[in-house]
C-alpha cells in the first residue's frame, strides 16, 4: 500500500476553503464523513512524511498512516480542543509511529526495509531522478542525505521526536510541548541534547567514511605496488 492510495478521492477536497478549524472540529466531533475526508486531504502528506522519518520504512509508514486516521475518526468525538487540531493529530501520529518503531527494533530488524541501503549505500528514496542536477550534484546530495538519515536514526527517543518536530516540521516550542505532552523547558532541554547527539553522530559517520576511504586507498596502493 502506498501513500498515494491514501489520498485517492481527496485531492479535490483539499482545495475547499469552507472549513475553518472550529467548524472542522465541530463537524469531526459530529461524525461528519465530509469533514473527515477534508482532514485526510490536508494532512495525509505531512503526516506521512513525519511518520516515515520515524519508522524509516515507506510501506510501514503508509500502514501506520491508515491506523492514525482510523484512530482520529474514532476519537474525534472526544477531542476537547485543549490543543490545536494540528498538534492533536501529530500527538496521535507520534504515539503510533513510536510504538511501531519500538516494536520494529524488537522483532523486525532481520527483515529488509524499503529504505535499507544497497551495496552502494543508496536507498530507494535516494535513487529518485532529479533532472535539475548533474550526476555529481546528485551523488553529493545523496551522500549528504544518507549521512543525515543515519545520524538521525542514531538519536534515541525522546530526543529524536523533538528534533523532527522542530528542525523538520518547524513546530514551535509550545506546539512540541503539546504534541509530546511535556513542559516547554523539557522540550528545550531535549532539543539541546538531541542536537548534540546528532552532531556527535555526524562526526562519527564522517570519521568512519574517512577511515573507509583511507583503507581503500591503502589497498589500492598495495595492489599497484604488487603489479609493478
Amino acid at each position: 500500500m502506498s501513500t498515494q492510495d491514501t489520498a485517492v478521492g481527496f485531492t479535490a477536497v483539499a482545495s475547499d476553503a469552507r472549513w475553518g478549524e472550529q467548524q472542522l472540529v465541530a463537524e469531526l466531533r459530529a461524525g461528519s464523513v465530509e469533514a473527515f475526508n477534508y482532514l485526510i486531504a490536508v494532512y495525509h502528506q505531512p503526516l506521512y512524511r513525519f511518520v516515515a522519518r520515524i519508522v524509516t520504512d515507506a510501506e510501514d509508514g503508509a500502514d501506520i498512516l491508515q491506523d492514525i486516521f482510523l484512530k482520529v475518526f474514532r476519537s474525534a468525538a472526544n477531542f476537547e480542543g485543549k490543543s490545536s487540531l494540528k498538534t492533536w493529530l501529530y500527538q496521535i501520529a507520534l504515539h503510533e509511529a513510536s510504538n511501531h518503531r519500538r516494536w520494529w527494533r524488537r522483532h523486525k530488524r532481520q527483515e529488509t526495509s524499503m529504505d535499507e541501503e544497497d551495496e552502494h549505500g543508496l536507498s530507494w528514496a535516494s535513487r529518485l531522478p532529479d533532472g535539475k542536477e548533474s550526476p555529481l550534484g546528485q551523488a553529493m546530495r545523496r551522500e549528504t542525505q544518507l549521512r543525515l538519515r543515519r545520524a538521525m536514526a542514531a538519536v534515541p527517543e525522546p530526543f529524536h521526536a523533538v528534533l523532527l518536530l522542530r528542525e523538520i516540521e518547524g513546530f514551535s516550542y509550545d506546539e512540541i510541548a503539546e504534541v509530546t505532552q511535556v513542559k516547554v523547558g523539557t522540550v528545550k532541554s531535549r532539543l539541546l541534547r538531541g542536537r548534540e547527539m546528532l552532531r556527535q553522530a555526524l562526526l562519527r559517520d564522517r570519521a568512519a567514511a574517512e577511515n573507509a576511504g583511507a583503507r581503500s586507498q591503502l589497498a589500492w596502493n598495495a595492489g599497484s605496488v604488487s603489479d609493478v
